[in-house]
């Protein structure tokens, strides 16, 4: 059983949070005016209002101490200097130095990464300018108009959102598609509205056998060669992100146009590798550089920043004093911008994937919880869904605001009407609206006074929620590029306390290995079924339903 629990930081945490009962945010705001500059801090363009959180000075004093046990500035330097710390799978963690602007050498196991990282990044360039200049031509001399990208997991999510987020930098005469279920109603859908002369596939797998993204090649193959392409036309057409560089030209690829990937890059982390090759098509090469580049300042800010200015220690430490000390068991991101709209998605996987964890990293077994439940929406459409359950709910859910100051094309009643509505809900959660305030508000009402009083109870709101509010000038890639690093470090700050290896997922590869093992007695359906009665049952009326 791991000890953590057992700590005196631990114990000491846990009489707090009981300290803060009958406390209300509100009191402490109109006791300090200062709370929010206290509770404010900014770097990397990125601003960060924690005043509206269930913390006061000895919290946060008690965090640190926390951090300080777990050793979390250690963990952090053996991780950007290349130490096995995925130690399930012998592996460094390494996404950090795909964006190393330090001009300094990277290590893995004695050998430094850095040249063929820089390498990697030029030939990213290069392939991207000839596709945006209309160097690179279809096999029938055709410019290329559409890329179809395909991946699954974080090689499909970091891509899509990425892209998506950063609409307005989008490049002039090329559209990125993104598929990634194995459910043929996508790949089918995206492919009938394509010419085969203009589209370019891009194949992202590490082991070029990944089940979903394999067969949607296939699929895209088999499309391409219906339509009127050869197979030596394929070779203009279709370009892989890979490791398995074998697999890739016996498909037909050129072996020039196969871009390198490294088991040190985990697959939620790999949006900075040459997976990210898809967005630098979509924005253009000196736009996605400016992505590493604001990852990188992220970086460095986390390496060097004190805690009680740093961005990633501090909403990593707020996580872990809802998760474990007030029994939240999710966490709800809301950004107020409509590009942003795909980010709780990512972070989703970002943050389960890593920390959703039994195990501590010594093989024992945990007794707290790790890794909340990450969901979300864009606002404001979430306000007229589910902010009820946040606001009046019983169980507690932290929150994220996030808000560009600043939008492309700005219709300043729309961007007034999107900020005020942020910040409102943010006021709202904090202070609520008490019983007496709701009484009153119906003196006028027309109703008798046990109506009165009914309905002021159920308009009632207890308040005293937390959330955080980031705000940025505007989401350029930069920013986006610090914003999704702001949330890697958080996850990794986490998984430290927690002791848990945030780098690996087992419980992602069991499912792989069952649904293979399902897919046989699918396609094979003579054979035998000898899986538990719900699953035999389950391929049976498959099989019934598909045998015609």
């Amino acid at each position: 059983m791991s000890t953590l629990s057992q700590t005196e930081q631990w114990k000491s945490l846990n009489t707090l949070a009981e300290g803060l009962n009958g406390q209300h945010m509100r009191d402490w705001f109109e006791q300090d005016p200062q709370r929010a500059k206290r509770y404010s801090v900014k770097a990397c363009g990125i601003f960060l209002d924690y005043s509206k959180n269930l913390i006061n000075e000895s919290v946060l004093d008690a965090l640190f101490d926390l951090a300080d046990k777990q050793n979390v500035s250690g963990k952090r330097d053996g991780m950007f200097a290349g130490e096995i710390i995925n130690h399930t799978e012998k592996r460094a963690v390494l996404h950090t130095a795909l964006r190393n602007f330090s001009g300094q050498p990277v290590y893995v196991d004695g050998q430094d990464v850095m040249p063929e990282v820089l390498a990697t990044q030029d030939k990213i360039r290069d392939f991207v300018a000839s596709i945006h200049s209309g160097d690179h031509k279809g096999a029938t001399g055709k410019a290329i108009k559409h890329i179809v990208s395909i991946g699954i997991g974080g090689s499909f999510l970091g891509p899509k959102i990425m892209s998506e987020a950063l609409k307005p930098y989008w490049h002039d005469g090329i559209t990125v598609h993104y598929v990634a279920n194995v459910d043929g109603c996508h790949i089918t859908d995206v492919l009938a509205a394509l010419d085969y002369e203009d589209t370019l596939v891009v194949m992202s797998s590490k082991s070029f056998t990944t089940q979903e993204t394999l067969q949607n090649t296939l699929t895209a193959k088999a499309w391409f060669l219906e339509q009127g392409g050869s197979q030596s036309d394929i070779a203009k057409h279709f370009v892989a992100v890979s490791s398995n560089v074998k697999a890739a030209v016996e498909f037909g690829m050129d072996e020039n146009n196969i871009f390198p990937m490294w088991d040190w890059v985990g697959g939620r982390y790999s949006l900075w590798s040459a997976i990210g090759l898809p967005i630098a098509l979509t924005i253009g090469y000196d736009n996605y550089r400016a992505i590493l580049q604001g990852a990188y300042e992220m970086d460095c800010h986390f390496k060097q920043a004190p805690m009680n200015e740093n961005l990633p220690m501090l909403m990593a430490l707020l996580g872990v004093w809802y998760t474990n000390f007030h029994a939240a068991q999710s966490h709800v991101l809301l950004p107020y911008y409509h590009y942003l709209r795909g980010f709780p998605a990512y972070v989703q996987q970002l943050d389960m994937e890593s920390n959703g964890k039994r195990i501590a990293n010594q093989a024992d077994d945990i007794d707290y919880a790790t890794g909340p439940v990450i969901w979300g929406s864009e606002g404001t459409n979430g306000q007229h869904s589910f902010h009820q359950l946040i606001h009046q709910g019983k169980v507690l859910i932290p929150a994220d605001f996030m808000l560009p100051l600043n939008v492309p094309n700005k219709n300043d009643t729309h961007h007034s009407m999107l900020a005020s509505n942020c910040f409102g809900q943010t006021q709202a959660l904090m202070q609520g609206k008490t019983y007496d305030e709701c009484y009153a508000d119906l003196k006028d009402a027309n109703i008798d006074n046990a109506t009165r009083h009914s309905l002021a109870k159920h308009k009632t709101m207890p308040g005293n929620k937390p959330s955080n509010t980031l705000l940025f000038d505007r989401l350029d890639p930069k920013t986006l590029g610090a914003l999704v690093a702001l949330y890697e470090h958080k996850v990794f700050v986490q998984g430290a306390i927690w002791e848990v290896n945030s780098f690996d997922q087992w419980g992602v590869e069991l499912g792989k290995v069952l649904g293979n093992q399902v897919l046989d007695k699918i396609v094979d359906s003579e054979s035998n079924l000898d899986f538990d009665a719900s699953t035999n049952q389950l391929i049976s009326a498959f099989r019934n339903a598909n045998s015609q």
